[in-house]
């Protein structure tokens, strides 16, 4: 079904502060929620107006972005229906801001995946974090559907909690097919989570990428 109400967000910077710079869109992980993902802000590039959004699903005590099928699994039908309501949340969202990133963690990795298989022209680079991109969902995954697009993908080769099938599917495709500029960095120790170097590590990436495409 859509989603009707207007996503809840959590801004990194106040409204007057927004115009101008390069907005990321940050999406946190399956049971989450928006206040505890805007911890991140002080690790993220300072130029820039971090959007934390909360998934529409209650789930846990906390939110998912799509109903799913086991880990890393969302339903097409599901998937599709957020990703229509952030892209509305978007046309207006947008206007005014430099561009626009992606910042996915787990569950988000997966959503933020969704939106830049969907549409991957509307956005300037993607930060995927800890998880695996929405295979067998019905999004376009065609070779070189992400030509061009600087994509960073950090996370523990150890992560028991994301199926291996599907890391190493992700893996392949963005590495062979997908045709991204891909920074791929590995935490040894980090296990399901986010660290302060792979915090580090992804703002650099996105100064980058932002000076690249100026």
């Amino acid at each position: 079904m859509p989603h009707t109400a207007a996503p809840t967000v959590s801004w990194s910077v106040a409204p007057d502060r927004r115009p101008g710079t390069p907005l990321v869109v940050a999406l946190h992980g399956r049971g989450a929620d928006e206040t505890s993902f805007a911890q991140l802000a002080p690790r993220l590039p300072a130029e820039a107006s971090v959007a934390f959004v909360r998934a529409p699903l209650a789930e846990g005590g906390g939110y998912a972005w799509f109903a799913n099928r086991g880990i890393g699994r969302p339903l097409p039908d599901s998937i599709a229906a957020t990703a229509d309501w952030l892209f509305d949340w978007l046309d207006t969202e947008a206007a005014g801001h430099a561009s626009v990133s992606l910042l996915g963690f787990s569950g988000g990795m997966a959503m933020a995946g969704g939106l830049l298989l969907a549409r991957p022209e509307r956005f300037a680079a993607a930060v995927l974090l800890s998880g695996t991109l929405p295979w067998d969902a019905g999004l376009p995954e065609e070779r070189g559907r992400l030509t061009g697009v600087p994509v960073f993908w950090g996370r523990d080769a150890a992560d028991q909690v994301i199926p291996a099938d599907l890391v190493a599917r992700t893996g392949a495709w963005l590495r062979e097919a997908s045709g991204a500029h891909l920074e791929e960095r590995l935490y040894p120790g980090l296990g399901h989570g986010i660290a302060v170097p792979e915090l580090t590590d992804a703002s650099a990436f996105l100064c980058r990428a932002w000076a690249d495409g100026a």
